[in-house]
C-alpha cells in the first residue's frame, strides 16, 4: 500500500511517500528531496542474531544509509550521522575582531567529536569550517518537535541569543558599565532593563522575560527574583552558605577530600614556582583550633578542598592581557564541623611570575576586622568566578553535553532501531544534538556568550580541552566511581548503596545514589531479559561495533587509555549503559536546572572577576580607594551590567523545563509496553522513582540535615524527579534537552 503525505519542517515543505508492509513489520518512506527510501521498523526489539531473515538485509541497509559516506555538506532533511572535530567555534573570516580559535580534537587539543555538518572550509584557515547564521545541521530526527519549537524551552534559547542578547548592550552607556550600588542590582528585579524593541515574535516566546513597554517601541527585560534571594536577602554573604553550595548547589561535583599535606601543585616549578601551597598547618589550626588539632582533622577526613590551582594557573598571564579579566590559580580549604556542615578555612590565590613581575600568592582567611573581612569577601568572589567557569565549561558542558554527543552518533550508526539497547537509550538522547548545535552557534563560539562573560575569556574552550585531556575518564562518570575518585565515599557493602559517604549529609550524593540505584536496577532487568546468556553480549556485532566506535572514534583521542571498560559480560553492559543514562539524566539535571536559582542573583555566583585583589601589588592611591569604599571594589570586581544581565537571561532559559519535557520514570516507551517482562520491570522502575520523590521531600523537611534544611535555605530538589514547566529548580528529564 502506498500513501503520500505533506510535511512541514524548518520552514520548508516536503512530500513523503510511504510503502507499508504489515507482514514484515516495517515500512518505507521516500522524501522527494531525497531519493533514498527510509525504512521504519516495528516496535519489537531483536538482537542482530535473532532478527527474522526477511528483515536482516533491511536492517543492514538502514545502518549503511545512516552512516553516509563522509562527503559533502549535509542538508536539513537528511538523517546522516558522522563525526567531526570542533573546528567550527572560531570565525577567522570575520574582519571585525580576532575570532580565530584552535581546532579542538586531535593530539594538540584532545576533545570528543561532534556531529559532522560538512560546511566549506575558511579561506583564511583551511582547518576551520565556515560558520552560518542559519541553524547548524543536525539529522532531521534530532530536531525539535512542533511543541518544543513553540514552547518556552530550547527554541527560546535560540531566540534569546539571536534576538535579545545583542540588544542588551544598548541599555547601558558602555559594555563595561559597573553596578555602582547594590540597589542597582536589586532594580533588575524591581524595575527591569529597557532595551530597544525586539522582534515581536521573539517577545512572544519569551513571555517570562520580555515585557512590552506601553506606548513605546521598546521592551522591558524584567527578571523574576530567584527563590534563594526571595527566602534570604543576605544568603550570598554567609560563609556557611558559600561552603554548603559545594555540596548542595549547582556545582556539587568538584569538591574533594584532602588526603595529603601539604597541598601540592603538579605543574612545572621552573615555570610556575614552588609546588607547595601557601596554606600552612598553622593557618588551618588558627581557624579550626576550637574543634580539633590539624593532625586530627586530616586523619579523621575533616578537610576538603576546591582545587583550581593547576587548571587555571597556566591561563593567568594570558587572560590578564584581555581587558576586563583578572584570573588567579586558586585553592579553597574547608573544614567539616561536628554539625555536619562545612566552614571555609582559607583561600589561596596565586599569580605566576612573568617577564615584568615575580610570583605573587596570598592566603585569605575569615576575619572579624574590617579590612580583612572585605578582602575575604572579594577573595570569595574570585573563587566563585573560578567555580562558575569550571561548572559551566566542565561539569555542565564537557561532562554532559559534549561527552554524550559521540554516544548518540555511535548509537545511530551501529545500533539498528530494532536493537534493544537502541530502544533503551533512545529517550535519553532526545534533542541533545540540536541543543549542542545551538551551543556551538551562539554560546561556546568565539566571541559568544561564554567567552564574553566567563573569566577564561577566549580560552574557555581550550580550558575544557585541558580538563578532558587530564581528568575525564568514562569509568569515573558513574556516580559511585565519581564519589570514590574524589574521596567523597569509600566502598562499604554494609551501607544501603554499597558506599559510605565521607560527608553523610551530602545532598547531591544522597539523592543521586537513589537515582543511580533505580537506573541500574532498571537497566539490569532490561539487559538480562534480552541477553539471557553472557555469550550473547560478546557475540552481538552491532553492540560491539557501537562500543568500539565510541572508544576509538567518538572519544578517539583517549582510545588508548587503559581505564575503558571492556564489553564482554552482562555486568559490563549494565555498567556502561547505566553510566550513559545517569550522565544524560541525573548528572545533567544536577548541574543545569539550578543555574538561575543559584546564579540568577549573580553576587552569589559571579561568572567573571574583572579586577585584581586590592592587596595584589597596589599603588598607594589604589589601596586608599579600597579603604575608603570597599563596597565599590567588590562591585567593580563583579561582572559589568551588560555581562550580568546577559548571563541572567541565558541562565533563566537554561533552567527552564519545556511543556513537553519527558521526565525519568514517568512515561514508558512503546516497545517497553509491548514486552510483558519489560513492562513489569519499567513499572518497578517507575515506583522506585516515585519512592525517591517521597524520600527527597522527607529529607528536605528533616531539621537535622542542615545542608538541606534551615532558616532561609532553599531545599535541595535538583534531583527530585518531576517538575512543572518553567525554571522550578527541580525535575530530572530523561535527556539533555536544554
Amino acid at each position: 500500500m502506498t500513501v503520500k503525505a505533506p510535511y512541514d519542517h524548518l520552514g520548508g515543505q516536503y512530500t513523503f511517500e510511504f510503502d507499508v508492509d504489515d507482514d514484515l513489520g516495517r515500512s518505507e518512506l521516500c522524501c522527494y528531496d531525497n531519493d533514498q527510501r527510509r525504512i521504519f521498523f516495528a516496535d519489537k526489539c531483536y538482537l542482530p542474531s535473532k532478527t527474522p531473515s526477511a528483515l536482516r538485509s533491511l536492517r543492514k541497509k538502514d545502518l549503511e544509509f545512516i552512516r553516509g559516506d563522509g562527503q559533502g555538506e549535509r542538508k536539513d532533511f537528511e538523517r546522516i550521522y558522522d563525526y567531526d572535530v570542533y573546528n567550527d567555534l572560531g570565525d577567522p573570516d570575520n574582519k571585525s575582531s580576532d575570532l580565530a580559535r584552535p581546532v579542538l580534537g586531535g593530539k594538540k587539543f584532545p576533545y570528543p567529536r561532534r556531529c559532522r555538518t560538512g560546511r566549506k572550509m575558511s579561506s583564511k584557515d583551511p582547518l576551520t569550517e565556515t560558520r552560518s547564521s542559519d541553524p547548524f545541521y543536525v539529522p532531521i530526527d534530532e530536531d525539535f518537535s512542533e511543541i518544543k519549537s513553540v514552547s518556552f524551552g530550547a527554541r527560546t534559547l535560540y531566540n534569546l541569543l539571536i534576538g535579545v542578547i545583542p540588544r542588551l548592550g544598548t541599555a547601558f552607556t558602555g559594555k563595561d558599565e559597573d553596578f555602582r550600588l547594590f540597589q542597582d542590582i536589586e532594580s533588575l528585579f524591581d524595575e527591569g532593563v529597557v532595551i530597544n524593541g525586539t522582534d515581536k515574535h521573539v517577545a512572544s516566546v519569551l513571555p517570562r522575560i520580555i515585557h512590552e513597554v506601553v506606548d513605546t517601541v521598546d521592551d522591558l527585560i524584567k527578571f523574576d527574583p530567584p527563590e534563594t534571594i526571595q527566602r534570604d536577602t543576605f544568603f550570598w554573604l554567609r560563609d556557611d552558605e558559600f561552603s554548603r553550595q559545594m555540596l548542595a548547589g549547582v556545582n556539587p561535583c568538584s569538591i574533594q577530600l584532602v588526603t595529603e599535606w601539604p597541598l601540592m601543585s603538579k605543574l612545572d616549578p621552573k615555570v610556575y614556582g614552588p609546588p607547595e601551597s601557601a596554606i600552612t598547618k598553622e593557618i588551618v589550626e588558627r581557624v579550626i583550633g576550637g574543634f580539633m588539632t590539624f593532625e586530627e582533622a586530616l586523619e579523621q577526613k575533616k578537610l576538603f578542598v576546591l582545587d583550581y590551582h593547576d587548571l587555571l594557573l597556566p591561563y593567568v598571564n594570558r587572560t590578564r592581557d584581555i581587558d576586563g579579566i583578572t584570573l588567579y590559580g586558586s585553592r579553597t580549604l574547608m573544614f567539616l564541623t561536628p554539625a555536619g556542615t562545612l566552614t571555609p578555612v582559607a583561600i589561596e590565590l596565586t599569580r605566576p611570575s612573568s617577564e615584568w613581575q615575580p610570583q605573587w600568592k596570598h592566603v585569605y582567611t575569615p576575619s572579624l576586622g574590617a579590612t580583612g573581612s572585605w578582602l575575604w569577601k572579594i577573595a570569595k568572589a574570585h573563587v566563585l568566578s573560578h567555580d562558575s567557569g569550571i561548572h559551566q565549561l566542565v561539569s555542565h558542558w564537557l561532562r554532559t553535553h559534549c561527552a554524550t554527543e559521540p554516544y548518540i552518533i555511535a548509537s545511530h550508526r551501529n545500533l539498528s532501531t530494532m536493537h534493544p539497547i537502541a530502544r533503551l537509550l533512545h529517550p535519553h538522547f532526545r534533542y541533545t544534538l540540536k541543543i549542542n548545535a545551538l551551543a556551538r552557534q551562539s554560546l561556546i563560539n568565539a566571541g559568544g556568550v561564554i567567552e564574553s562573560t566567563f573569566s577564561p575569556g577566549k580560552y574557555c574552550m581550550q580550558l575544557s580541552s585541558d580538563v578532558y585531556d587530564q581528568l575525564w575518564r568514562f569509568d569515573h562518570e558513574a556516580l559511585p566511581a565519581d564519589l570514590i575518585s574524589r574521596g567523597m565515599a569509600v566502598k562499604d557493602p554494609t551501607e544501603p548503596h554499597g558506599l559510605k559517604l565521607t560527608i553523610e549529609d551530602y545532598p547531591f550524593a544522597n539523592d543521586g545514589l537513589l537515582l543511580w540505584d533505580a537506573i541500574k536496577q532498571w537497566v539490569t532487568s532490561f539487559v538480562n531479559n534480552y541477553y539471557p546468556q553472557a555469550s550473547l553480549v560478546a557475540s552481538d556485532e552491532e553492540l560491539q561495533a557501537w562500543w568500539h566506535e565510541i572508544r576509538t572514534v567518538g572519544h578517539g583521542d583517549k582510545k588508548d587509555e587503559p581505564w575503558w571498560p571492556q564489553l564482554k559480560t552482562h555486568d559490563d553492559l549494565i555498567g556502561i549503559v547505566s553510566t550513559i543514562i545517569w550522565v544524560t539524566s541525573g548528572q545533567h539535571s544536577a548541574v543545569n536546572f539550578g543555574q538561575y536559582e543559584y546564579a540568577g542573583y549573580f553576587p552569589n555566583r559571579p561568572t567573571i572577576a574583572r579586577t585584581k585583589m586590592p592587596n595584589d601589588d597596589p599603588t598607594d592611591k589604589d589601596w586608599q580607594i579600597f579603604l575608603d569604599r570597599p563596597e565599590a571594589a567588590l562591585l567593580k570586581c563583579f561582572p559589568s551590567k551588560s555581562q550580568a544581565t546577559t548571563v541572567m537571561a541565558v541562565l533563566n532559559v537554561l533552567s527552564t523545563h519545556a511543556t513537553d519535557e519527558e521526565y525519568i520514570g514517568k512515561t514508558a516507551e512503546g516497545p517497553f509496553e509491548a514486552e510483558p517482562a519489560i513492562k513489569v520491570a519499567y513499572e518497578e522502575f517507575r515506583e522506585r522513582i516515585n519512592e525517591m520523590e517521597r524520600t527527597i521531600e522527607k529529607n528536605n523537611a528533616n531539621r537535622n540535615l542542615r545542608n538541606r534544611s534551615g532558616a532561609g535555605l532553599v531545599p535541595y530538589k535538583l534531583l527530585k524527579p518531576s517538575s512543572a514547566p518553567g525554571p522550578t529548580g527541580e525535575g530530572v528529564p530523561n535527556s539533555i534537552s536544554i
